[in-house]
C-alpha cells in the first residue's frame, strides 16, 4: 500500500510540475522591446531543401536570421566546413548569411553541388538551417534514333512514343506539329502522363508526318524537340483500292469494312498495378483504352467513395486526380473503359505514404532566472518518423552538459534554469520519405518590469456597457500588476472588477461615475513601475422620436420622422435604408437633420424604411413601413417654377454664425425639392454671388456657418422638378469681425530648377480666406536630417519663393504659414522637398550582354550609387546599334537606337537585332535632368539566322530539254550561304504535279541549266538558300519547254494502260512513279472523288456517284472555318459536275456534295473538301474595247471573213475538192493544239457555254520574274495524288490512286498528250 501511495504521489508532483512550466514568459511583440532584449538566434529566411539552380546563372543560397547582438554566419558543405574565404567565386552578402556563387564570371555550377548548412550564432547560442541540396538544372539533347513510318489500318490503335531525355527538373511535354499548332486530343487521342501520345482508334485524318513531340525544361528555359514521326492511315476505300489490283471483273470484291472492337487497355497493362503517393500530394492515375467505337472511361473506388471537393478528371477522364491525399484515401481504384461491345478493367492498388508533418513544433522559450519550462517535439508520418535533439547545431548526446536540462524522448525539461542556459535546440524529426528541422531557443533573461502601453491613454465607453483598460507589461522575473483609482486611491479589489493575466482592467458595467484616472503599477523583484490611463463614460444614443408606419396615395408626398437624444460629445451620424439596403439613388428623396421626405410617391416605393443612428462608440436603429395606394382622378394641373422666396430675414449673429429665414413662394403646383443660399461677399467681390448650401423644400431656416472680415449678403433660390425659380432680393449685410486665418496655403512643394536652387510653391488664399487685413505668408526651410535652424522670410502677393545657393539634389522640409495682421494661422504642416537636379555623375559597371538568339539579347549592368544620381532616378537608357554585318563586312551608316528601362531595373532586352551581326551598346543612367555618362561601349556579335529568300529567280532559253534558271543571292542572307536548294516537279495539262526532284547547288552559283527534260512540258521550280542554321523562304517559279520541231506532243509512254498523266522520260535529274489502279466492289450509294478546281472567282466541282438513278444532286459550300449555314445550289439534271460562281479571290472554302430522291434512305452526302480561290490579279491590259484604231481593225476583220464565206459557198456550190491536209485540219483533235509563238503556253479552251474544259492559264510574267508578293495558284495547293483530269463535258475522270514505281515503257512507244480518251481506257 505504501508504494501505491508513493507512485501516486510522485505522479501527482510530475502534473504539477508540468502545470508550472507552462507558465514560462511570453514576449511581446513590440519592436522597441525587442531591439533592446538579448535573444539567441532565430533563422528568420533559406533556401529550400531541394534547391535547383539555373546553370547559367549566378547561385544564391539564402540564410538569414535575427538575434541581438546580431549573429554571425558559417557554413557546411558535404558535412565538413566551407571556407569561402579560400574561394574567389563565393562571397557572403554583408550583414546576411547569404551565400553568392558568382557563376557568370568563369565558375562551374556543376562544381558547386553538394549538400550545405547555415549556422547562425551569437552568444546566446546557434540555429542552423536545413540541409539544402544544390543540384544545377539539366536539359539534355534528344538521343538520335531512326524512326520508321508508322503505317496503320484505320481502327486500329497507335501509341507515339516521346521518350524525353532525362532533365532536371523533369520537362513538360506536348505535341505539335510543324507550324507549331498544338495537336488536337480529343476522347480518341490524347497524351498520357509519360508523354506518349495514344490513339485508341486511328482514322484517315490522323494521317501527317509531323507528329513532333516537345520537351519544355522551364527552369532552363529551353525547348528540345523530337524528330517528326510520320503516320500513315491505310482508309478502307484505299485498301480496297489495292486489292483489286490485277482481279478480272468477275473477281471484284472489297476488304471488309472497318471491324469495331471492345476496349482494350493501352496503359496500364494488365489487370491490376500498384501506386505509392505521399501525404498532401496529388494523386494522379490513368488508364488509356483502345477500341472502336471510342471507349469511355469511368472511375470507382472499391469499398468507398471517391473524396468530393478533392477529385478532379482530366484528360476526358482517362485521369483521376485527387489533390490533397491523406491516408484515408488509400485503398483499390478500378477504372472501367466502355463502348457498345463490352468494356475492361484495371485496379489500381493505391498505398499512401507520408513524409513527417508537425503535430507539435517546439516553440521558443523565455523564462526568467531559476524557473522551469519545457521544448515538446512531436511529429507524425508514415513511417512513424524517429525524434532526436541537437543543441546549438551539436547532438545533444555529445553536446556541453547543462545540469538544468533532462531530455525525455520528444521533450526537454529544464527546471533551475540559469542565464548560461540559453541556448537554441534543434528536433529533427525523419523517416525514409524525408525528415523535418526546427530551431527553438531557451532565453534566460533577468529584466526589471516594463509597461507598454501608451502613457495617459484615453479610453471612450457607453453607459452600462464593459470598459477594458490595457496595461500591457513585460519583466522577467513575471511582475505581479495592481491597480489604483485616482492619484491616492486605494487598490481595486471586488466583485465590480476583472483582472486578466495581460495586465488589462475589466469593468463589466461602467457608469457615469466610473470616469477618472486608472493607475497600473507593475513590480517583480528588480524593480517596479506604473502608468495612468483615462476613462470617460458616455451617454446612450437614443431614438427618442420615431417612425410611424403610413399610408399614402400614389403621387402624394410622405415624410418619417427620426428625432434622436446623444451625448453631447459624440458627433452622430443617420443614415435611412429601404427594405435593408441603401436609397434609390432619386432626388425624389430627401435626407433632412431628423426626417426623410419622400416627393411624388410610387408604387416602388413601397417598403420598410429603417432610421439608423451611429456615433463612434454606438448605433441605435428604428423601422416603419410605407404603403402606398391608389390616388383618386384629379383634374389636368399645369405644372411650372416656382416663385422666388421672399421676406429674407437674419438672427442669432455671431462671430462664425447666423440664423437665415425666409417664406416659400408658390410652388405652383410641383413640390419644391430644395432651396439653394447663395452669398455675396461685398467686402472683397462685390457683384459675385457664391453657393453657400441647399436644404430640403420643407425646410425654410437654416443655420450658416461664416468666414471672418467678410461682409456678407444672401439670398435663396426655390428649386422644383420644373426648375430654378428667380433668387429672392438680397438680405441684409453682416459684416464678420477680423481673426487670424484659419488655414494655410495648400499645394505645398519645394522643387529645384537649378543644380543650385530650391523653388517653394503654393496656391494662395483666396480674399474670404485671409480672415483679416493683411495676409501674408511666412515660408520656412531646412535641410532634411542635418541639425540646421528653420530659415524663414514673409512674403505677400505672391505664391513662389526660390532658394539660392542650395547643395545639389538633397532633401528639405518645407512649410508655409498663413498669417495677417491679428496673427498667424495654425502651424503648417512639413513638406518634404528637394533642391535642383543636376546631370548624374557616373556611368553604370559591369554592363554584361547574353545572346538569346539571332534576334534577341539580354543586356545586364550593375546599378549607380545613389548619391552618384544626383536626382529623381527615373531608369535607364540603353543605346545600341549595329557596326557591320558579319556575312558582308560592310559598314553603313550608324543608326542608334533606343531602350528606356524606368525604375531601378539591372536588366533589359533588345529585341529586333539583326542575324549575323556585329552590334555596340552602352548604358546610362537618367533623372529628371537628364542622361549621365554612358558606359565604355560593349561588342556583342548575334549569331548566324535563316536566310531571306532569294532576290529574284529567272527561267530564260528555253529549249527542247533544257532550261537555264538565273537567280539573285538573298537581301538578309543572317549568315554564310551554305547552298541553293532548287527543287522542281512537272505540270500536266490539267495542272497535276509530277514527281518532285531536289538539287543542292553550291552558294557561290548563281545560274544554272537544267539538261535532260522533257520536251513541250511545263515545270513548277521551288527555289531557296540555306545557312547552317537552316532553310530560308523560297520563291515559285513556272516556265515550259519548248515543243519538237514538227510542232506536235508525242504520245505517252505507256499509253493505254491505265495511266492518265503525262509521263515524263528518265532523266538523271527526275525520278518517274507510275499509278496504278484498281476495281473494287462499290458501296451503293455513296459519292466520292470530289474534285475541285478553282481559279480567282468560280470552281469546276466534279465527283463519282455509284447508286441507283434518278437522284438530285446538290452542292453545299462556305468559307473553312465560318460557323455561317451551309449554302446550297442544285444541279440541272444528272450531271456529275457543277460550276460555282461568284466566289472571293484569295479565300478558302468548304465543299460537299449531295445527293436527294433516294428511293430508300434520305439521301447520302460526301466528305468535305477545301479549296482555295486564286489571288485576285491586277489587269495589265487597258481596255481596248474602246480605242479607235480596235474599232476598225475588227471591222476589217469582219469584212475579210464576210468575203471568205462568200467563196466558200460559190466553191461548194461548184462541187469544188478540199486538200486532205484542209481535211484533217478541220477534223483536228481539240486536245491537241500548237503552242502559241509569243508565250510559249499551250493553247487553252473556250469558257463558253459548250462545258468544254476550264480554262487555266499561267500567271507567270513575261520576263519569268518571281516578285515576293506573287503567289503560286497551281492546282497542286488544293490536293495531293489525284490523277485525272475534266473530261468535255466538265466532269472528272480519274482516280485517288496511291503512287507506286512506274513500269519501263515496252517496245518504241512514245509519250502522248492527255485526253479524255486516254482518260476513259485508264479504267480496267
Amino acid at each position: 500500500m505504501m508504494k501505491k501511495k508513493n507512485i501516486t504521489a510522485s505522479k501527482a508532483s510530475l502534473v504539477l510540475f508540468l502545470c508550472q512550466m507552462v507558465s514560462a514568459l511570453d514576449v511581446p511583440l513590440d519592436s522597441k522591446l525587442l531591439e533592446e532584449l538579448l535573444q539567441p538566434p532565430t533563422i528568420t529566411q533559406q533556401s529550400p531543401k531541394d534547391y535547383i539552380v539555373d546553370p547559367r546563372e549566378n547561385i544564391v543560397i539564402q540564410c538569414e536570421a535575427k538575434g541581438k547582438p546580431p549573429p554571425s554566419f558559417s557554413w557546411t558543405r558535404n558535412g565538413t566546413h566551407f571556407d569561402i574565404d579560400k574561394d574567389a567565386l563565393v562571397t557572403m552578402k554583408p550583414n546576411s548569411g547569404t551565400l553568392v556563387i558568382n557563376i557568370m564570371n568563369g565558375g562551374k555550377a556543376e562544381a558547386y553541388e553538394g549538400v550545405y548548412q547555415c549556422t547562425a550564432r551569437n552568444e546566446r547560442g546557434a540555429a542552423i538551417s536545413n540541409n539544402i541540396v544544390i543540384r544545377p538544372s539539366r536539359s539534355p539533347l534528344w538521343t538520335k534514333e531512326k524512326l520508321e513510318p508508322n503505317q496503320v489500318r484505320e481502327g486500329d490503335s497507335l501509341v507515339l512514343h516521346c521518350r524525353p531525355p532525362v532533365g532536371l527538373p523533369p520537362p513538360i511535354i506536348f505535341w505539335m506539329d510543324n507550324a507549331f499548332q498544338r495537336l488536337p486530343q480529343s476522347e480518341r487521342v490524347s497524351q498520357g502522363l509519360n508523354g506518349d501520345l495514344y490513339f485508341s482508334n486511328v482514322q484517315p485524318e490522323d494521317t501527317r508526318e509531323d507528329y513532333i513531340c516537345y520537351a519544355r525544361f522551364n527552369h532552363t528555359q529551353t525547348i528540345q524537340q523530337k524528330q517528326p514521326i510520320s503516320v500513315k492511315v491505310f482508309s478502307m476505300d484505299s485498301l480496297n483500292d489495292t486489292i483489286a489490283a490485277n482481279l478480272s471483273d468477275t473477281d471484284i470484291y472489297g476488304a471488309k469494312p472497318v471491324t469495331e472492337r471492345q476496349p482494350v487497355l493501352l496503359t496500364p497493362t494488365g489487370s491490376t498495378s500498384t501506386k505509392v503517393e505521399l501525404r498532401g500530394n496529388v494523386l494522379l492515375l490513368e488508364c488509356i483504352a483502345a477500341g472502336l467505337p471510342t471507349p469511355v472511361i469511368r472511375w470507382i473506388k472499391e469499398g468507398g467513395e471517391l473524396p468530393a471537393n478533392r477529385t478532379f478528371f482530366e484528360n476526358f477522364k482517362k485521369t483521376l486526380k485527387i489533390i490533397d491525399v491523406s491516408e484515408a484515401d488509400s485503398g483499390n481504384y478500378k477504372c472501367i473503359a466502355r463502348n457498345t461491345l463490352g468494356s475492361a478493367h484495371h485496379v489500381i492498388s493505391v498505398t499512401v505514404k507520408a513524409a513527417p508533418y508537425w503535430i507539435t513544433a517546439p516553440r521558443n522559450l523565455v523564462l526568467s532566472p531559476g524557473e522551469d519550462g519545457t521544448l515538446i517535439c512531436r511529429a507524425n508520418g508514415n513511417p512513424k518518423p524517429d525524434i532526436s535533439w541537437l543543441a546549438n547545431g551539436v547532438p545533444i548526446a555529445i553536446a556541453p552538459e547543462d545540469p538544468s536540462r533532462k531530455v525525455d524522448g520528444d521533450t526537454i525539461i529544464f527546471s533551475h534554469v540559469q542565464e548560461r542556459s540559453s541556448a537554441v535546440y534543434q528536433c529533427n524529426a525523419s523517416n525514409e520519405y524525408g525528415y523535418l528541422l526546427a530551431n527553438a531557443f531557451v532565453n534566460v533573461l533577468a529584466e526589471p518590469p516594463r509597461i507598454l502601453t501608451p502613457a495617459n491613454k484615453l479610453y471612450q465607453v457607453i453607459a452600462d456597457s464593459p470598459a477594458l483598460l490595457d496595461c500591457a507589461y513585460f519583466g522577467s522575473p513575471k511582475p505581479e500588476i495592481e491597480w489604483f483609482k485616482g492619484v491616492k486611491g486605494s487598490i481595486l479589489r471586488g466583485n465590480e472588477y476583472v483582472f486578466h493575466d495581460n495586465g488589462t482592467l475589466e469593468i463589466p458595467v461602467a457608469q457615469k461615475d466610473s470616469t477618472g484616472t486608472y493607475t497600473c503599477v507593475a513590480r517583480n523583484e528588480l524593480g517596479k513601475i506604473q502608468n495612468e490611463v483615462q476613462l470617460e463614460v458616455k451617454d446612450p444614443t437614443m431614438i427618442i422620436k420615431q417612425p410611424e408606419y403610413k399610408v399614402i396615395q400614389r403621387y402624394g408626398q410622405v415624410s418619417f420622422e427620426c428625432i434622436i437624444k446623444h451625448d453631447s460629445t459624440l458627433l452622430p451620424t443617420v443614415v435611412w435604408l429601404k427594405d435593408n439596403d441603401e436609397l434609390p439613388d432619386d432626388e425624389r428623396f430627401l435626407v433632412g437633420k431628423d426626417n426623410l421626405t419622400i416627393m411624388n410617391v410610387t408604387d416602388k416605393d413601397d417598403g420598410t424604411y429603417t432610421c439608423i443612428v451611429n456615433t463612434t462608440l454606438d448605433s441605435v436603429s428604428a423601422s416603419a413601413v410605407l404603403t402606398v395606394v391608389a390616388a383618386p382622378p384629379t383634374p389636368a394641373i399645369i405644372y411650372a417654377r416656382p416663385n422666388p422666396p421672399f421676406d429674407l430675414e437674419l438672427t442669432g449673429q455671431l462671430e462664425r454664425s447666423i440664423e437665415l429665414s425666409w417664406v416659400p413662394g408658390d410652388e405652383n403646383n410641383s413640390p419644391i425639392t430644395n432651396f439653394v443660399i447663395e452669398f455675396e461677399d461685398g467686402l472683397h467681390e462685390p457683384g459675385v454671388w457664391h453657393y453657400q448650401t441647399e436644404v430640403p423644400g420643407t425646410q425654410t431656416t437654416v443655420q450658416l456657418k461664416l468666414s471672418p472680415y467678410v461682409n456678407y449678403s444672401f439670398r435663396v433660390i426655390a428649386v422644383n422638378e420644373i426648375g430654378r425659380s428667380q433668387p429672392s432680393e438680397p438680405s441684409e449685410q453682416y459684416l464678420t469681425k477680423s481673426a487670424n486665418p484659419d488655414e494655410n496655403p495648400s499645394n505645398v512643394q519645394g522643387i529645384g530648377s537649378e543644380p543650385d536652387n530650391l523653388v517653394i510653391t503654393w496656391e494662395s488664399l483666396r480674399g474670404f480666406q485671409s480672415n483679416g487685413p493683411g495676409l501674408q505668408y511666412k515660408v520656412s526651410w531646412r535641410q532634411k536630417d542635418v541639425d540646421d535652424e528653420w530659415t524663414s522670410v514673409i512674403v505677400a502677393n505672391v505664391s513662389k519663393y526660390i532658394v539660392s545657393g542650395t547643395p545639389t539634389f538633397v532633401p528639405y522640409e518645407i512649410k508655409v504659414q498663413a498669417l495677417n495682421d491679428l496673427g498667424y494661422a495654425p502651424e503648417p504642416l512639413e513638406v518634404i522637398g528637394h533642391s535642383g537636379e543636376d546631370l548624374p555623375m557616373v556611368a553604370p559597371g559591369n554592363v554584361q550582354v547574353h545572346v538569346i538568339n539571332s534576334t534577341l539579347a539580354k543586356v545586364h549592368w550593375d546599378p549607380v550609387p545613389p548619391k552618384t544620381v544626383r536626382g529623381h532616378l527615373q531608369g535607364y537608357k540603353v543605346y545600341y546599334w549595329k557596326v557591320q554585318s558579319l556575312s558582308r563586312r560592310s559598314r553603313r551608316h550608324v543608326e542608334k537606337k533606343i531602350l528606356t528601362f524606368r525604375g531601378n531595373k539591372t536588366f533589359g532586352m533588345l529585341p529586333g537585332l539583326e542575324p549575323y551581326s556585329s552590334y555596340k551598346l552602352n548604358v546610362r543612367v537618367v533623372n529628371g535632368k537628364g542622361e549621365g555618362p554612358a558606359s565604355p561601349d560593349k561588342v556583342f556579335k548575334t549569331p548566324e539566322g535563316v536566310p531571306s529568300s532569294p532576290s529574284f529567280l529567272k527561267i530564260t532559253n528555253p529549249t527542247l530539254d533544257s532550261l537555264t534558271l538565273e537567280w539573285g543571292s538573298p537581301t538578309h542572307p543572317n549568315g554564310v550561304l551554305t547552298s541553293y536548294i532548287l527543287k522542281f516537279q512537272p505540270i500536266n495539262n490539267t495542272h497535276e504535279l509530277g514527281p518532285l526532284v531536289e538539287i543542292r547547288i553550291p552558294a557561290n552559283e548563281s545560274s544554272l541549266i537544267l539538261k535532260n527534260l522533257n520536251y513541250s512540258t511545263r515545270y513548277k521550280f521551288y527555289f531557296n538558300a540555306q545557312t547552317a542554321v537552316g532553310s530560308g523562304s523560297q520563291i515559285t517559279e513556272e516556265a515550259v519547254t519548248i515543243m519538237d520541231e514538227a510542232g506536235i506532243l508525242r504520245p505517252a509512254v505507256g499509253a493505254g494502260k491505265g495511266y492518265s498523266e503525262t509521263l515524263f522520260a528518265t532523266s538523271p535529274v527526275m525520278h518517274i512513279v507510275r499509278p496504278t489502279f484498281y476495281k473494287v466492289q462499290p458501296l451503293y450509294p455513296r459519292i466520292r472523288n470530289v474534285t475541285t478546281a478553282a481559279a480567282e472567282t468560280y470552281a469546276n466541282i466534279s465527283w463519282e456517284y455509284e447508286g441507283p438513278d434518278h437522284v438530285n444532286f446538290y452542292v453545299e459550300y462556305g468559307v473553312a472555318g465560318s460557323k455561317e449555314d451551309w449554302k446550297k445550289e442544285i444541279v440541272n439534271g444528272s450531271r456529275s459536275f457543277f460550276v460555282l460562281k461568284g466566289l472571293t479571290p484569295g479565300t478558302a472554302y468548304k465543299v460537299r456534295v449531295g445527293a436527294e430522291g433516294l428511293s430508300q434512305g434520305p439521301g447520302v452526302r460526301s466528305s468535305e473538301d477545301v479549296f482555295e480561290t486564286g489571288p485576285a490579279m491586277a489587269s495589265r491590259q487597258v481596255d481596248i474595247a474602246t480605242q479607235g484604231w480596235f474599232i476598225g481593225l475588227m471591222c476589217a476583220v469582219a469584212l475579210l471573213i464576210l468575203i471568205l464565206l462568200i467563196v466558200c459557198f460559190i466553191r461548194r456550190n461548184k462541187g469544188g475538192k478540199y486538200p486532205v491536209k484542209e481535211k484533217e485540219d478541220a477534223h483536228a483533235d481539240p486536245e491537241i493544239q500548237p503552242m502559241k509563238e509569243d508565250d510559249g503556253t499551250f493553247g487553252e479552251y473556250s469558257d463558253a457555254e459548250d462545258h468544254k474544259p476550264l480554262k487555266k492559264g499561267s500567271r507567270t510574267p513575261s520576263d519569268r520574274t518571281v516578285k515576293k508578293e506573287d503567289s503560286d495558284d497551281s492546282l497542286v495547293d488544293y490536293g495531293e495524288g489525284v490523277n485525272g483530269q475534266f473530261n468535255e463535258d466538265g466532269s472528272f475522270i480519274g482516280q485517288y490512286s496511291g503512287k507506286k514505281e512506274k513500269e519501263p515503257a515496252e517496245g518504241n512507244e512514245s509519250s502522248e498528250a492527255p485526253s479524255p480518251v486516254n482518260a476513259m481506257n485508264s479504267f480496267v
